[in-house]
């Protein structure tokens, strides 16, 4: 029987079931196959969150982060996720992931974290084929004139007049799995209005969610690289605002709030 705590934090709605399984014997013991992460991650079935997040042992930083989508597919980074593992661990911490190095520390009320640094080549992304990422010749519909960016995972941005119009429950999983894209992407529409970024995602694996830290940071990267705005720059979300710092060759820097809900425990090898 794996019997554990968890946290339950969430970082501007975007939520996550967190397990510390650095305890010696439980990383081992704790195996986590897609259909127990999708179960564990289920919000009637299930505890319930859009992440499940798995900290183990690590010889290069203070912890390893494992991330498993709602839908049990893992991926590799996960902005807000880094937030609330920063602010549950406490002062600095660095945190290897499936897509880097990346390290935090607290603030009152939430974390800063360094990114790491933005990644434009096609086959970074990764595309299927050669193009210019700044400017994609490509489009969905009325969504056209694409940048993407690799920021951990990859990331697919469109600029639009009002990102609010855009139908992106219908848009998002359509453009998700289009081949262009070998390993999925998480589809971003933005608008700028006065200097700020106004910002939905859809995730791969998770959908519509109140907040996407990682979509955050490409589309701030996208933006500055545009000209449309400054860096910093507030990027705000259905569930609240992130501030992102960028410079041309450095890392991306974010700052947010997160929140922390409950703790509770359960037995793993109930889920799956």
């Amino acid at each position: 029987m794996t019997q554990g705590q968890f946290h339950k934090m969430h970082g501007l709605g975007n939520d996550f079931v967190i397990i510390d399984a650095r305890a010696p014997g439980l990383s081992d013991a704790l195996t986590m196959p897609a259909a127990k992460a999708a179960a564990i991650a289920n919000r009637h079935s299930g505890i319930g969150c859009d992440q499940l997040i798995i900290l183990r042992p690590s010889d290069k930083a203070d912890v390893h982060m494992q991330i498993f989508n709602a839908d049990g597919g893992e991926v590799e980074a996960c902005g807000n996720a880094t937030r609330c593992v920063v602010k549950l661990l406490g002062e600095s911490t660095s945190i290897e992931t499936g897509g880097g190095m990346i390290s935090g520390h607290v603030t009152d009320n939430g974390a800063i974290v360094d990114m790491g640094e933005p990644r434009f080549d096609w086959d970074a992304i990764p595309l299927a084929y050669a193009m210019d990422t700044l400017h994609m010749p490509v489009g969905w519909e009325d969504l056209q004139d694409p940048a993407a960016v690799n920021v951990g995972n990859p990331h697919v941005i469109f600029f639009v007049e009002d990102s609010d119009a855009v139908e992106l429950d219908r848009l998002g999983p359509m453009i998700e799995v289009d081949p262009l894209f070998p390993q999925r992407v998480n589809v971003n529409v933005a608008h700028v209005k006065d200097g700020d970024i106004y910002l939905r995602v859809w995730e791969r694996g998770a959908g519509l969610t109140r907040a996407c830290g990682t979509g955050a940071c490409a589309t701030a990267v996208a933006a500055i690289q545009r000209g449309l705005v400054q860096s910093p720059v507030n990027v705000h979300l259905p569930g609240g605002t992130l501030i992102l710092s960028w410079q041309k060759g450095g890392s991306i820097m974010m700052q947010g709030p997160t929140t922390y809900v409950f703790t509770g425990e359960a037995n793993w090898d109930d889920f799956g």
